[in-house]
């Protein structure tokens, strides 16, 4: 178990800078998710981490430790990435005993037994254990790379998208199993991925990566109701936030540029601090689709756009003149496409943001 630190890194590759003042820091056994688009410095993050890669500026601290000339081996990190890295013609179990198995420092055979078992049963491959690694399915092969990492006791555990070339059932099962997996260990996860619904459901912590830069870090509830700007409302949350321009007039909501008007509720105000929301600045309304509903005396009409069936729920796409906005809807609403409805949000789930920063008000300031 570690406690991770990055204080005001920067790296870069030829003239491409990769992260830009990076601070992030991972408490002892944290489950944290690096969330951000391909692209974003996450990798490159997880390798500084791991020794693979050195800053032109800034520290990396392990339970407070400046490891900056310390090599990959010594910080006793495991790297679970994407491909699996195992040996074809060996068995599973010789796979797992593998990372046991140095010429400088060698576990007892008995240790070496009792921790690939202790694997095995945790990961539930036991019944795979002398059948060869080019035999598996990408399930059982992503398995036994974590498995490897397990068996040797690391201070920290690095993932690198582990689970997205995983068809979407299996994904499901094994996000539940690694997030069982981190607390029964104890240990300090770092899981680097691009899918919001990975982070949110597996995160402690989520930080939120943007062009090399951390935009936000907060629990998965934090990040989800309350975005530190656009770019966060727009990246977390499936179906994303809905984001309208418009303007603030005796404190309604007022959109532009087809000129529909919403009730805001004290709490969007965060209890009277508007930091400056003076009438007539140009913003942007945030409000998640399932805080937009449907209802026959509601204050605006639009017109369904399109509908998707999720079996529990629908999601509808409005239209305002050329606004368009999502509702998400029970399953049982019977409407059609260019159907004419009525909507209303609710008043008290509206975030604020500054049209021209695009940073929520909540945070501004």
């Amino acid at each position: 178990m570690a406690h991770i630190e990055l204080k005001n890194i920067t790296k870069k590759f030829g003239s491409h800078t990769a992260l830009t003042g990076l601070n992030l820091e991972i408490a002892d056994g944290e489950f944290f998710v690096l969330l951000g688009e391909t692209g974003a410095g996450k990798t490159t993050t997880l390798r500084l981490i791991a020794g693979l890669e050195k800053p032109n500026e800034g520290q990396v601290f392990i339970d407070g430790v400046d490891v900056a000339d310390w090599g990959a081996a010594e910080r006793d990190v495991a790297l679970v990435l994407q491909q699996y890295s195992l040996y074809p013609r060996y068995t599973v179990r010789q796979n797992l005993e593998f990372p046991l198995k140095p010429k400088i420092r060698r576990l007892p055979e008995a240790e070496i037994k009792d921790r690939v078992a202790r694997a095995a049963r945790t990961l539930r491959i036991e019944h795979l254990l002398d059948r060869k690694t080019d035999r598996l399915s990408g399930g059982e092969m992503q398995r036994v790379s974590i498995g490897r990492a397990i068996v040797r006791k690391p201070r920290v555990f690095l993932m690198d998208e582990p689970l997205s070339a995983l068809d979407a059932k299996l994904r499901e099962a094994l996000r539940t199993e690694l997030k069982n997996l981190q607390m029964q260990l104890g240990a300090t996860f770092l899981f680097v991925t691009h899918d919001q619904i990975e982070a949110m459901s597996m995160g402690d912590k989520v930080g939120v990566l943007n062009h090399g830069r951390i935009v936000q870090t907060g629990t998965p509830h934090e990040i989800y109701n309350n975005p530190r700007d656009t770019y966060v409302a727009s990246f977390v949350g499936s179906p994303p936030m809905n984001l309208i321009d418009g303007r603030l007039v005796n404190d309604r909501a007022v959109m532009a540029p087809v000129n529909f008007e919403l009730p805001l509720g004290a709490k969007t105000f965060g209890g009277g601090r508007t930091s400056g929301a003076t009438d007539g600045r140009p913003l942007v309304f945030g409000i998640r689709p399932e805080d937009v509903y449907l209802e026959s005396g509601a204050p605006v009409e639009a017109r369904v756009h399109d509908v998707e069936n999720h079996g529990v729920e629908k999601i509808l796409t409005l239209r305002v003149g050329d606004t368009m906005l999502r509702a998400t809807v029970p399953a049982r609403t019977d409407v059609a496409i260019e159907q004419p409805v009525r909507f209303a949000w609710n008043p008290d789930k509206v975030v604020m943001f500054d049209k021209g920063s695009g940073v929520s008000l909540r945070h501004a300031g």
